[in-house]
């Protein structure tokens, strides 16, 4: 492993770590119900990227394959609040 990657790969987990916790935090205490909708989007956004970079440290494909399914069931749960805040039912 190179040895500048060898130290960013743990720096990038402990950030993006950091940042789940910084928008959980927003999640909990959002004013407003959009605001817990984007805390939501935000934190699927960094567990994607926590597992992409599990992925490089670890060398494993199994990883990236639950990066995709994270991105396809956020962007689903993010699609149905929205649409649930702007008409107040999500089947029509």
């Amino acid at each position: 492993m190179n040895p500048i990657l060898a130290w960013a790969l743990p720096l990038a987990l402990a950030l993006l770590a950091l940042a789940m916790l910084l928008t959980l935090v927003r999640l909990l205490k959002g004013p407003t119900a959009q605001d817990r909708v984007l805390a939501l989007d935000c934190m699927y956004l960094n567990g994607m990227l926590l597992m992409l970079v599990l992925g490089i440290q670890y060398g494993s494909s199994n990883y990236f394959e639950a990066a995709l399914l994270v991105a396809l069931f956020g962007f689903v749960g993010s699609t149905a609040m929205a649409k649930f805040l702007l008409r107040g039912e999500v089947i029509e």
